[in-house]
């Protein structure tokens, strides 16, 4: 027999193909907006901290870039470690848990779901606001636009991760080509082709010290926000997983890594200092393009940029709370999936928190800013310090290397970090101190329960051998029909003994329907129940309990009418799923719901 006829055939399941998956370039549009459009602010943050020491410190802005490029180098081979070692997803969180034990991986989860919530919040605001430059109309409207890009985001993702990434392909490409020809554009002109903006004049109240260089990194760091999102979402990945999601992750360091440093150059070249009215990335869209159509149409495609980069936290987040939920640390309904591979609950949970933020937050971008970055540089040490202790224990051939990689990226998110919570720690970054670890407080209770119950199920141990009790299956009915025939036939099939149950609470009609029962003669006991106040559930109830008294197994049949179509169901009676919830909240009897489908 060959090799050949030896390996295993495999048959892809209904939704588990690799449609619903993705390819690396869909890879980049669904998992790396958030780190490309982040070239939007990126820049700009680190020339808002330099003009405090004058326009002359904005020559300080390539360097710190520079230093900005080789930390995301680092990044980005650090993740594409993490995707080797953890394929099955998680990044920060799955390395914490294998290296670092179980408070810091409780550390490194709650850092990246508060990290991905912002992400979406600051996404949505920044490109609500944007919009509101272009058309002013929008001013005084933004957190409707933003729930509103929201929902849009919400329901596409809700189709998979494969959808989402279909839609983003072409304004992903058209902002990647759009930055990079303002970098070419630039750079071959002498002068830039259109000034906009007003003159703004920024009083000098710093020297351009180490203290101002480490915050402009600090801020300047927020471009590589979303790096971690691919290692977060590797099962999203068509096979080979691993290999696309690795390809996936170089490509964006390898992007994110030219524009900022081709519009690096552009700032110190042009001396590009803070303007009224207008962004950074407007001002050099206009050297560039000039101030016509095009200058128009980049900043909209930038506004568009931003507001669809949420859609990272999108196949990030829900990935990690599925591993989360295995891990017992969340409800286990996050880990359920759909046919299509879609984490639905914590997509919607997603979409719910951040609605909630905006909400509070009213939408404003400068509020969300300073909470924004701590959580992902927190995940960026976790995870680079879970792989020094990795190679450390394994030492595979290079591990030294890997390991001093790493260890210097680790030192520099956590510089970055430390500096951002100090300088931003006022103005909102301590609320972040503040629900990391309310968040990992949760994580442990979850958890607890969950111990507590495989405790109390004996799960992991021998049960003792079940035992045959005598059974008694009782059918609630209404009248003599094919629906009562239905459920006796069902009933006999499953007990020793059935029982019909009926509810009266007209002497008289009970009487018409025993008569129609002893003609049908069903071989079924039939046991009216006499109800003056006309409840039905109550006396039901009341019944089962009686019965369950003798030590037998109780089990109960509801038959239910279920229409063809549904929007023929708030027609039929729902006293069958009232009686259902009922029974199963004060008893501990079988419950049954036996539906009898209609052709209408």
């Amino acid at each position: 027999m060959s090799r050949r006829e030896l390996r295993p055939k495999v048959r892809l399941l209904p939704g588990e193909g690799g449609r619903d998956h993705l390819t690396s370039l869909e890879g980049l549009a669904a998992l790396s907006l958030d780190a490309l459009s982040s070239v939007a602010y990126g820049p700009e943050a680190i020339v808002l901290v330099l003009i405090a020491a004058g326009t002359g410190a904005l020559t300080a802005a390539l360097p710190i870039t520079v230093a900005i490029t080789v930390l995301l180098a680092v990044l980005v081979v650090s993740y594409r470690q993490v995707i080797a070692v953890h394929p099955d997803g998680g990044g920060a969180y799955a390395v914490a848990k294998k290296d670092l034990g179980a408070p810091v991986s409780l550390l490194a989860a709650a850092s990246l779901v508060v990290d991905y919530v912002l992400t979406v919040a600051v996404s949505l605001a920044a490109g609500a606001a944007s919009l509101a430059s272009a058309f002013p109309t929008l001013n005084g409207h933004l957190v409707e636009v933003c729930l509103g890009l929201l929902a849009l985001l919400t329901l596409v993702n809700l189709r998979g991760i494969a959808e989402s990434a279909r839609v983003m392909m072409l304004p992903t490409v058209l902002f990647i080509g759009t930055i990079l020809g303002i970098i070419v554009l630039g750079l071959a002109r002498t002068h830039p082709a259109a000034v906009v903006g007003t003159a703004r004049t920024v009083p000098v109240t710093a020297t351009l010290g180490l203290l101002l260089v480490l915050k402009a990194f600090a801020a300047g760091c927020s471009a590589l926000t979303g790096v971690e999102a691919i290692a977060n979402g590797v099962p999203a990945f068509r096979e080979p997983r691993a290999k696309r999601a690795q390809r996936t992750e170089l490509m964006l360091g390898a992007l994110l890594g030219v524009m900022l440093l081709g519009l690096a150059v552009l700032i110190r070249r042009d001396h590009v200092a803070p303007r009224y009215g207008v962004t950074v990335l407007a001002q050099l869209a206009a050297g560039a393009y000039g101030d016509g159509w095009a200058y128009y149409a980049t900043n909209v495609l930038v506004a568009v940029i931003l507001a669809l980069a949420a859609n990272t936290s999108f196949g990030g987040l829900p990935v990690l709370m599925s591993l989360l939920a295995r891990d017992h640390r969340l409800p286990h309904l996050f880990g359920l999936r759909r046919e299509r591979p879609v984490y639905r609950y914590g997509v919607l949970a997603l979409a719910l928190l951040s609605a909630l933020l905006l909400l509070a937050v009213d939408a404003d971008t400068q509020r969300l800013i300073p909470l924004f970055a701590i959580g992902v540089f927190t995940g960026f040490t976790i995870s680079q310090t879970g792989l020094v202790r990795h190679w450390r224990r394994q030492r595979p051939p290079g591990w030294r290397r890997r390991a001093v990689i790493n260890g210097t990226g680790a030192v520099m998110t956590a510089v970055a970090t430390l500096v951002f919570l100090l300088s931003k720690f006022l103005e909102g970054a301590w609320l972040v101190v503040v629900a990391v670890p309310l968040m990992m407080l949760l994580f442990a209770r979850i958890q607890g329960y969950y111990t507590a119950v495989e405790v109390e199920l004996g799960l992991g141990r021998v049960p003792a051998r079940p035992t045959r009790n005598s059974s008694l299956v009782i059918v609630p009915i209404g009248e003599v029909s094919k629906l009562a025939e239905h459920a006796l036939s069902a009933a006999l099939a499953l007990g020793d003994e059935v029982v019909a149950v009926t509810v009266q609470s007209d002497p008289g009609t009970a009487a018409a329907l025993v008569r129609r029962w002893d003609e049908w003669n069903p071989g079924v006991r039939l046991q009216v129940i006499d109800s003056p106040q006309r409840s039905l559930v109550e006396p039901i109830v009341r019944y089962v309990r009686n019965e369950a008294l003798g030590g037998r197994q109780i089990a109960v049949l509801i038959p239910e009418v279920e229409p063809r179509h549904r929007r023929y169901q708030i027609l039929q009676n729902q006293r069958g799923i009232l009686l259902a919830a009922v029974l199963r909240a004060r008893t501990d009897v079988v419950v049954c719901v036996l539906p009898h489908r209609l052709s209408l």
